[in-house]
């Protein structure tokens, strides 16, 4: 599907393939319109949980806010490894975490430590394209490993081993995904396992939607298999289950001899992580945890509504299994997905992402985000729909 509408804007048509400076100037573009509903970025709008807040309010009075050391506070990491332990059922101490200022830096530092120039990394897509920017920094080649809507998105094994070259370095796992709220099953993982020690390939594993997983799909860590605990670097954070993305907290949990490379690189250039963020993420994964549960209900409930409302709109979507988000198949309304997400940013007001935001093989897909109340959702779709229709009678 082409570009070809000439009512695009030349700066978004200048930015079209390229997804992370496409999802930025689509942003950009909605302060021109105030009453805006944004169903593009992935931030969670409900409020963090009151007990880390007083946690962190209580740590600025007490004057606890000294630089940590830079691999983290340790207690956080002691916590960390703690709840790998008991969540995921990963094998780890405090030594075999870092903590990070976000996932963006995680994933950043991985890749400046594990790749060296010319090593390829298998990644799925669609994807976030962060990704391939942090690859492209180190010097390394992403190489795509295509997935599919009859299939949900799921990781198919065969399709991995089939990339596999000399050069490849490692295989990049998303699950939850972003941006199509994919899961990769755990029989899947358990396949891909098998071929990584075959192949002698490490895994990175993106688990920062973990918590967010719907009925009857559950969530699996790679790294709790034999003899994978050694070979994965296990990527997540704060920011997605507690409602924490301002906070600016990731960790990675990995070989001790990694984490120590990694520290290395993060002394040299971020330091440690804001001391006031880590004890609020301390509180988080050592506090009350209800607050997951209660947001998991109201994602459920949001996720149901626009599921529905799609429906009524006459458009596919692959089963949003876990995450935020709904991938959906614009390809009937006959216009390109950049097109259509300009449309129904100037017309009605609304912020999507096409699918191109997430790979340039994705003109047919918008990536719809649930992380508004029900009454937004709602008035959303309201205005979606003419437009929609209109392209739709066009086809």
């Amino acid at each position: 599907m082409n570009l070809t509408n000439p009512n695009i804007p030349e700066d978004v048509r200048a930015v079209a393939s390229n997804g992370t400076q496409l999802r930025y100037k689509m942003m950009e573009l909605t302060v021109q319109y105030p009453d805006a509903i944004a169903l593009g970025r992935g931030d969670p709008d409900l409020a963090t949980p009151a007990h880390i807040i007083e946690a962190t309010t209580a740590v600025i009075r007490q004057g606890r806010t000294a630089p940590t050391p830079v691999a983290g506070l340790p207690e956080l990491r002691e916590a960390v490894a703690h709840k790998l332990q008991r969540d995921n059922g990963i094998a780890a101490d405090a030594r075999n975490v870092i903590i990070t200022t976000g996932g963006q830096e995680a994933l950043f530092l991985i890749m400046q430590v594990l790749l060296d120039p010319g090593d390829e990394v298998l990644v799925p897509d669609p994807r976030y394209t962060s990704y391939d920017e942090a690859i492209d920094s180190a010097g390394g080649k992403i190489v795509l490993i295509p997935t599919d809507h009859a299939d949900a998105f799921n990781l198919r094994p065969e399709a991995v081993e089939a990339a596999i070259t000399p050069r490849t370095k490692a295989i990049l796992l998303i699950s939850p995904s972003n941006p199509t709220s994919g899961i990769i099953t755990e029989e899947r993982l358990r396949q891909i396992a098998e071929i990584a020690i075959r192949h002698n390939l490490i895994v990175i594993s993106d688990e920062i939607y973990e918590k967010f997983v719907y009925s009857p799909w559950k969530h699996f860590s790679i790294a709790s298999l034999p003899n994978m605990a050694e070979r994965t670097i296990t990527l997540n954070g704060f920011s997605k289950s507690y409602a924490m993305t301002g906070f600016r907290v990731g960790y990675v949990s990995a070989p001790v001899n990694f984490i120590e490379a990694m520290a290395k690189v993060k002394a040299i250039t971020t330091g440690p992580a804001a001391t006031v963020s880590q004890w609020a993420a301390h509180a988080a994964v050592t506090g009350p945890q209800d607050a997951i549960a209660e947001f998991h209900r109201i994602y459920s409930e949001r996720r149901q509504m626009m599921m529905d409302g799609l429906r009524d709109l006459r458009l596919d979507f692959s089963e949003p299994r876990g995450a935020f988000f709904l991938w959906t198949n614009s390809s009937p309304t006959g216009i390109h997905a950049t097109e259509l997400a300009y449309l129904l940013l100037k017309e009605g007001h609304v912020l999507i992402f096409p699918g191109t935001a997430f790979g340039e093989n994705w003109g047919g897909y918008l990536r719809i985000s649930i992380l508004q109340s029900t009454d937004l959702l709602r008035e959303a779709l309201t205005r979606m729909a003419p437009i929609i229709a209109r392209y739709r009678a066009n086809t």
